[in-house]
């Protein structure tokens, strides 16, 4: 295959073909060689004119992935048809079901043990997530009075710790029933704000992603 001259093709060439094979084989497993091996012809050099690692691969992998959820985050928050409370549950609700979830749990790295990553994940979490699209929801509800707390921002950034990070099997490698347990304690938590945001469809789909994670290759 002729080297792609044109950038973005080639760019989504290389995303597309790591992905599929960190899902086939694990990230772990998966070397800068086998990438280029299912890349039709396309040369080393192509890869590292555009990425300097694998990691940088899964990154931007994880940012396309993340563009869609933004879209959809951003959807949700401009809704007029729901209250502040609502609004938080569908975005539980559409995040967890999202049928891309599972290609993301079957071929994520243990990111316990890969802190660059994690370092990126926990600062576009609080720089873009948090200010974009939960505080927004969470001070509506606090005006139409679905949600109860003085602290808007603060409260914003624990919800989406806990959802991300605690509650996250790709950092702790929890089991199903590790999850579901923690996920008890987090709905008791939102219950205490007046959030019962928590539904037995959700917590099920937790449990599911955390099986799927334990059983990546």
């Amino acid at each position: 295959m002729a080297r792609n001259k044109y950038p973005e093709e080639t760019i989504n060439l290389i995303l597309d073909v790591s992905f599929r094979l960190f899902m086939e084989k694990g990230y772990e497993h998966t070397s800068i060689q086998d990438i280029i091996d299912h890349l039709g012809g396309l040369s080393k050099g192509a890869i590292y004119h555009h990425f300097k690692s694998k990691e940088e691969i899964l990154i931007a992998a994880a940012d396309r992935m993340t563009a869609d959820s933004n879209r959809m985050l951003a959807a949700i928050r401009d809704r007029s048809d729901m209250n502040g409370r609502e609004k938080l549950k569908t975005i539980f609700k559409e995040s967890v079901l999202r049928p891309v979830q599972s290609d993301m749990f079957a071929a994520a790295p243990s990111l316990g043990e890969n802190s660059r990553f994690m370092f990126i994940m926990l600062r576009d979490t609080i720089d873009e997530t948090v200010p974009l699209y939960i505080r927004p929801v969470v001070e509506q509800g606090i005006a139409d009075g679905s949600i109860q707390t003085q602290y808007p921002a603060e409260l914003s950034e624990l919800i989406v710790l806990v959802a991300n990070f605690w509650l996250n099997p790709m950092i702790f490698n929890n089991t199903p029933e590790e999850c579901y347990r923690k996920l008890m304690v987090f709905d008791q938590m939102l219950r205490g704000f007046g959030l019962d945001v928590l539904d037995e469809e959700m917590i099920n789909r937790m449990q599911e992603l955390a099986l799927i994670y334990q059983n990546r290759k």
